[in-house]
């Protein structure tokens, strides 16, 4: 398990609530077709494993994307994800409405994205972090930028990292010893 600096796990400590962006962040931002038209996304499993554990450890997990996708939220509702905002090109209403309904305050909230759009919340969320590939003014704004692209586990170190602060981790790793 990654060693977090001391001043990262103290923020990770408080979190409640992880926010997620979906193209470039849960997949490799790419939009794929079949030859009859339909798009098609590659998740990673692992992120996926480490978003249910954040839920089973009590932490709340919410997808704001600025697409529309049947495949999202199919993928979403498969993990038991109840909170997922599609086609909000402003994310940062629904960060807001979003901390409003669960009464939770930014010092609460982690948020991963990739791109220009996903900037006001990270300027705002207590744990702003980018995926590797993320474009560079993500990355100027991010206090975490995770070594791995989009699409390849960046999600699952987040929540890694989470579970970490909070004590979580070692009663899910139990599990498997």
């Amino acid at each position: 398990m990654k060693e977090w600096p001391k001043e990262i796990i103290n923020i990770a400590k408080a979190i409640k609530l992880v926010i997620m962006d979906v193209d470039g962040v849960l997949t490799d931002g790419g939009l794929y077709f079949t030859d009859d038209g339909r798009e098609i996304k590659k998740f990673n499993v692992k992120d996926g494993l480490g978003m249910t554990w954040l839920m089973q450890s009590g932490i709340e997990v919410a997808i704001i994307t600025g697409r529309t996708s049947v495949i999202v939220a199919e993928r979403m509702k498969s993990l038991g994800i109840n909170h997922v905002y599609q086609g909000r090109m402003n994310k940062l209403e629904t960060y807001n409405n979003l901390k409003q309904a669960l009464d939770i305050d930014d010092s609460q909230v982690a948020y991963i994205g990739d791109d220009l759009i996903d900037v006001p919340i990270l300027k705002r969320c207590a744990l702003p972090c980018t995926v590797a590939d993320a474009h560079h003014f993500a990355k100027e704004h991010a206090l975490i930028e995770f070594e791995r692209n989009g699409g390849c586990g960046s999600a699952r170190m987040l929540c890694d990292l989470i579970l970490q602060a909070q004590d979580k981790f070692q009663p899910i790793l139990d599990k498997y010893q």
